[in-house]
């Protein structure tokens, strides 16, 4: 405390006014995060390249050709992308997995695979906040305080996997700003957005944009778009886009929607890019969108809208609405009247041609169709729909496959009616539903008896088979809830049920934040007692992940194994359920016909209702009280479905008598917390006041996952990331020119990818080693260019920006699926905190605490979970460590990817994950070059390749000199030693000399009796992980096909591969032979695996190979199409491996008569330059001596010629001496040389 006086006061004022600066400084950023804390969202839209900086520029996905970007390339002449590499990377390649379409024709271009290449679209990204801010002002704010998108384009899978590979791909980019083009006089900065490329990729047409930020600026939510690919839109005159179904209408008339009951949303699920809604009164038109409705179409089709009425048709009225909309991968389904239309859209990402419909085509034109059927999963390779009959075929289910945009449609059962083989005289099919998986067909049978009693079966057919069977017969009328009512979980576990009932393994249940408020469901026993209300089955629903099977109709029935049911008896029988809405994430939704809305937790009791409610009108109120404009007072809805496991209204809002529709998310979990707080409450008196307090309904507080490993290996998504080349603008800015190379970059990347699922392993498992492998040494000098500003076209490109991601972290929530091999496992654990446990000390110290876990498997029988509980004392909380794992029993062997077994894992509370059981996507076998290249070289002590020596396909010599080992197989006997022609064909003669000499033409070190072994080996590669080693199983090697040249190479028939392969041939016909013992159960094989002896080429007298004839001067070679499978023989693991690769042999022997034959021509040419060299010395001295007398007469012609050319007529005395005298001087020169011959031919 200070003393009495003015001493202190001095201190106080300045601390006062240190505290008053640091109030004023600090405002504005008090200020500043109060407005941050605004809510913020993403903005995406599609725009062309046209549109590139247009401000109010929407595009739709509609145009699927490529375009090249080289002349943006060829102004990088100094940079570390060569497009004259690229073209050569592209040289000789055997597949093209990416097309570039020529416009207005179907022909595809040789130039993707040698050029850049760019794609139609672009992302626009932007982002707006809630309040009075303008959206271009956040936006240059968010770029100055170094906001950049983040965007993660996931392709969906295709559906026909027997043309495209199966694969979970996604690529991450970061958006790139760019300035508007358009004038601003008043600051720098304008208008800009940021843009990324819209990659698109053959086999998918659904794509999912994912956009986050980078971390920097201010906070914005990350927020999922759906990018789809319109197959029935067209570019029309004008570049104006026009439906190639139909005509646009663009008047949402209220008579549309208004009071119009709600139809239910059908298409495949996660595979169709084109939604389509039907039920619009007495129009024939349809709701069309490509965007899961954030925007939508109305489109008048293009329909006859004829309607052929018979006697067998009992139609009792005409109407123009379209009943029945289904939508698939590439063609839409409709029904109207009787009659069932579709129509295929032009999808060349697809089937690689345009080969979409031109209009609506008219099937089953003769039948009378009262449905259409879904079918929400795909199989095989195709999509299915279902079509029931009336009249002339009742009893019978149109079955309809669409594979690639082509339809077709069967008659099932095949031999007889349904009616007919359930012994019946009349029946109807009143509902179908397909199991894809199983191949097999449900059907909800409609029975009139003898005296007009109806009756409800369940048939089951196996397409497979040709089978059918009666499942299950529905009882007549609704059991009475009151009464047999069984309660508790024993009755329910120690009633009847299959085998696959998943409540066998039901730990004490934990249903939390939904409590169990007594168990009121009923078993059906056939003892219960039941009321008048009549059941009246209106459908079935199938969810093929947990095996559930629902009958709806006044009434809810659900089964585990299709064979016993549970009634729920939390739904009202006064009700009546229009259609099932099924997320397939363990959550359904439920309509009526008096357009209620009902919520179910498969696998539970509990029927809950969301709309009306009180919890309804408390969550309206409050949006009306925040202005939503998603809200009003008059609403009518008009389908309900599931997206990214939340559900969706599609509703129609007038307000101010402006009607409009909207999507908007139903809250269903709000909606559920209220009901249960707004049901347990209890006013208690503290003091002199009441307080309200709630039950409390979890007996814990908290929840987490920890300890969740790596999800690349189990969600098998592969994932690359490519960053915008580098500008030297000030601010950051791209050019048109930079985003272009942008395009070509995101192109090559994922070209690259197509590429490297090939036959030969490179020495480096990363797909993108190829692009930079001969530009690494210059990165620092690429780097010092663009830190100067110096780069060639102002774009300088770092190869570290593009790369494939390997090492994923696991975010704090189970992935969305997860793929299963033989004997793998997943692990993860959960952390829970109790709210009141009670501790006991003694001996062993416990916590006696509610909390448990339930973990509740569809086939218990395939997987099995493994809990462990671990009780943390000082943090009042438990610990479950939970393992899954493969049984090794529900799978044989597929190819990657193809025919997996859907099953699922709930962990309680509504934690399900699909879980796929099979050989998982992105695993492949590949042919190990580099290590069997030295390896052979090691154990034979040589290697020679070819002559042209190829680094993607090198070469194995075939054998050696000398013969090879006799083979212990029960095989012909091995020919005799064979003259090998490594040389040129005019030195066997030296050859054959020789051939008395083994020592000197045998390499050093080999013996000239023993053979070249050669040694296959191959690598396992993951491409989800990055993971690369040897294989370790065992392998069958054939011989299917070969050729002396590559354009030469022919398929061998089953009957040629089994005698070319195999021990047993007595054909004189093995290419090969190895002295392994193992073989297949039939002996038709042999069994190789890495550790084996290697193979002895053979090529016998009956082989293709045999006696091969060289097309040059060098030794005859051969190109073996090897295929190598690990099905049948490797026990390890699910995958069929299946590697089909070319072999280059060079050095082949030729046959004892064709070696001789070409013995003998060399030996004649010999001979015969022999012969002329003697020929030659004998006859030289006369050839000499003719040689020099015609010499002499040609110089003495020479020479009289130029003597009368140089001499003149007017010195005529001169010209006659100087002729005497130069015809003497010859005859003497001529006389000397005479003379001087006959002389030296007498001394000779």
């Amino acid at each position: 405390m200070f003393p009495a006086g003015p001493a202190p006061r001095p201190k106080l004022r300045v601390l006062r006014a240190l505290w008053a600066l640091l109030v004023v400084l600090l405002a504005p950023w008090r200020l500043w995060a109060i407005q941050e804390t605004q809510e913020c969202t993403w903005q995406v839209v599609l725009n062309n390249l046209e549109s590139v900086g247009k401000n109010d520029a929407i595009d739709h996905f509609v145009d699927q050709e490529l375009y090249t970007v080289d002349k943006v390339f060829d102004l990088l002449v100094d940079a570390p992308i060569d497009p004259d590499e690229v073209r050569g990377l592209g040289a000789g390649e055997w597949e093209r997995s990416w097309s570039c379409t020529l416009l207005g024709s179907g022909h595809l271009l040789t130039i993707s695979l040698q050029t850049y290449l760019g794609f139609p679209y672009y992302l626009k990204i932007n982002y707006s906040c809630t309040g009075e801010v303008s959206s271009e002002a956040l936006v240059r704010k968010g770029h100055l305080t170094g906001l950049k998108p983040v965007v993660l384009v996931t392709f969906q899978s295709p559906v026909n996997f027997h043309r495209w590979k199966i694969e979970q791909l996604q690529i991450q980019m970061e958006a790139a700003p760019f300035r508007s083009p358009e004038r601003c006089d008043a600051e720098e900065v304008c208008l800009m957005s940021w843009y990324t490329p819209m990659p698109i990729k053959n086999g998918s047409v659904v794509m999912r944009v994912d956009v986050s930020s980078n971390g920097l600026g201010p906070f914005i939510p990350n927020k999922r778009f759906h990018v789809n690919i319109n197959g029935f839109l067209e570019g029309g005159r004008d570049r104006e886009l026009q439906f190639t179904v139909g005509n646009e209408l663009f008047h949402l008339i209220p008579q549309y929607f208004v009071n119009v009951p709600s139809r239910p949303l059908w298409y495949t699920v996660d595979q169709t890019p084109v939604l389509i809604l039907g039920g619009i009164p007495e129009e024939k038109a349809i709701l069309l969108t490509d965007t899961n409705f954030k925007d939508f179409f109305l489109v008048e089709l293009s329909i006859d809208s004829c309607w052929v009425g018979s006697f067998y048709c009992p139609q009792a009225s005409f109407t123009a609405t379209i009943y029945d909309a289904i939508a698939t991968e590439s063609t839409l389904f409709i029904r109207q009247n009787q009659l069932i239309y579709y129509f295929t859209g032009t999808y060349t990402t697809l089937y690689e041609s345009k080969r979409g419909s031109e209009r609506w085509v008219r099937v089953l034109a003769n039948e009378c169709i009262k449905r259409l059927c879904p079918v929400h999963f795909h199989s095989n390779g195709s999509e299915y729909v279902m079509a029931l009959t009336t009249g002339k075929h009742e009893g019978y289910v149109h079955f309809g496959t669409i594979t690639d945009g082509l339809v077709s449609f069967q008659l099932l059962p095949r031999h007889w009616s349904v009616c007919s083989a359930i012994l019946v005289v009349n029946c109807s099919i009143t509902w179908a539903t397909f199991i894809a998986g199983d191949y097999n067909l449900l059907m909800l049978v409609e029975i009139v008896g003898p005296a007009s009693s109806k009756y409800f079966q369940v048939v089951s057919y196996d397409l497979v088979n040709d089978y059918l069977v009666v499942l299950y017969t529905i009882p007549e009328f609704i059991p009475d809830g009151r009464r047999g009512r069984q309660r508790g979980l024993e009755k329910w576990v120690g009633a009847r049920r299959g085998p696959s009932d998943p409540t066998s393994l039901l730990c004490p249940l934990c249903l939390c934040p939904l409590p169990a408020q007594g168990l009121e469901f009923l078993m059906i026993l056939g003892t219960e007692s039941y009321t008048n209300f009549p059941m009246v089955p209106k459908g079935m629903s199938y969810n093929p992940y947990n095996n559930l099977l629902f009958i709806w109709g006044n009434f809810l029935l659900q089964s585990f194994n299709s064979e016993n049911f549970i009634y729920l008896a939390d739904f009202p029988k006064e009700l009546s359920i229009k259609y099932l809405v099924n997320s397939f994430r363990g959550d359904m939704a439920i309509v009526t016909e008096n357009e209620e809305i009902w919520y179910l937790l498969e696998g539970s009791y509990h029927v809950y209702q969301l709309f009306p409610s009180k919890a309804w009108d408390v969550y309206i109120n409050l949006q009306v009280l925040q202005q939503s404009s998603l809200y009003a007072p008059n609403e009518t809805m008009v389908t309900l479905f599931y997206e990214d496991k939340k559900l969706y209204q599609l509703v129609y809002l007038i307000d101010n008598q402006q009607g409009r529709l909207v999507k908007r998310l139903m809250p269903v979990e709000q909606l559920l917390i209220y009901q249960q707080i707004s049901d347990e409450y209890v006013l208690e008196r503290q003091g002199s006041h009441l307080t309200l307090s709630f039950s409390n309904f979890c007996p814990f507080t908290v929840m987490r996952l920890r300890e969740l490993p790596n999800p690349k290996i189990y969600t098998r998504q592969e994932r690359y990331r490519a960053q915008p080349p580098r500008v030297s603008e000030p601010w950051g800015f791209h050019s048109e020119n930079s985003l272009a190379v942008y395009q070509g970059l995101v192109y090559y990347l994922l070209w690259l990818h197509s590429k490297y699922d090939k036959p030969y392993a490179d020495p480096a498992h990363d797909p993108t080693w190829r692009w930079w492998k001969n530009k690494k040494q210059d990165q620092d000098y690429h780097f010092y260019l663009a830190s100067n500003r110096r780069s060639a076209g102002s774009v300088h490109v770092d190869m570290t920006s593009y790369e494939k991601i390997y090492d994923l972290k696991a975010e704090n929530e189970l992935p969305e699926r997860i793929f299963l091999d033989k004997g793998t496992s997943y692990s993860f654990s959960v952390f829970l905190t109790a709210r009141k446990p009670e501790v006991l000390h003694g001996p062993s110290f416990q916590v006696l605490s509610p909390v448990d876990l339930a973990v509740v498997l569809a086939d218990p029988h395939c997987i099995e979970a493994i809990v462990k509980e671990k009780v943390l004392v000082n943090l009042t909380s438990v610990l479950f460590r939970v393992k899954l794992s493969d049984k090794r029993s529900c799978f044989d062997q597929g190819i990657s990817g193809h025919h997996l077994m859907k099953t699922s894992m709930l962990v309680k509370s509504n934690l399900m994950v699909p879980v796929l059981i099979g050989c998982p996507p992105g695993k492949r076998l590949a042919f190990d070059i580099t290590y069997t290249v030295q390896y052979n070289r090691a154990q034979n002590k040589h290697y020679f390749d070819c002559v042209k020596v190829d680094p993607e396909m090198p070469c194995f010599l075939f054998r050696d000199s000398g013969c090879p080992a006799p083979s212990p197989l029960p095989s012909p006997a091995l020919p005799a030693c064979p003259l090998t022609a490594p040389t040129h064909p005019l030195l066997f003669l030296w050859v054959f000399h020789l051939s008395s000499f083994p020592s000197l033409i045998s390499p050093p070190g080999l013996h000239p009796s023993d053979p070249t072994v050669f040694y296959p080996f191959f690598l396992i590669q993951d491409l989800v992980t990055g993971d690369s080693g040897s294989f370790q199983g065992s392998y069958v090697l054939k011989v299917v096909g070969g050729g002396p040249t590559l354009d030469t190479i022919k398929e061998y028939s089953e009957e040629e591969i089994y005698r070319f392969n195999s021990p047993l041939d007595k054909t004189g016909s093995l290419i090969w032979t190895t002295e392994n013992t193992m073989t297949t159960e039939d002996l038709s094989f042999n069994i190789m695996s890495h550790n084996s002896l290697g193979i002895e080429w053979l090529c016998q007298e009956n082989s293709p190979c045999h006696d091969t004839i060289p097309y040059h001067i060098f030794a005859p070679e051969f190109f073996f199409k090897v295929l190598v499978s690990n099905r049948g023989v490797d026990k390890s693991t699910y995958c069929d491996y299946q590697l089909t690769f070319l072999l280059h042999i060079h050095g082949l022997p030729l046959s004892a008569r064709r070696a001789f034959l070409i013995l003998l021509v060399s030996a004649s040419l010999f001979v015969g330059l022999v012969i002329l060299y003697i020929v030659c010395c004998l006859l030289s001295p006369y050839m000499v001596k003719f040689c020099n007398i015609l010499r002499w007469k040609i110089n003495s012609i020479i020479g009289l010629e130029s003597y009368y050319t140089y001499s003149t007529p007017s010195d005529g005395r001169a010209f006659s001496h100087s002729g005497t005298v130069s015809w003497r001087n010859s005859r003497l020169n001529s006389r000397v040389f005479y003379k001087g011959a006959e002389e030296n031919k007498a001394e000779t």
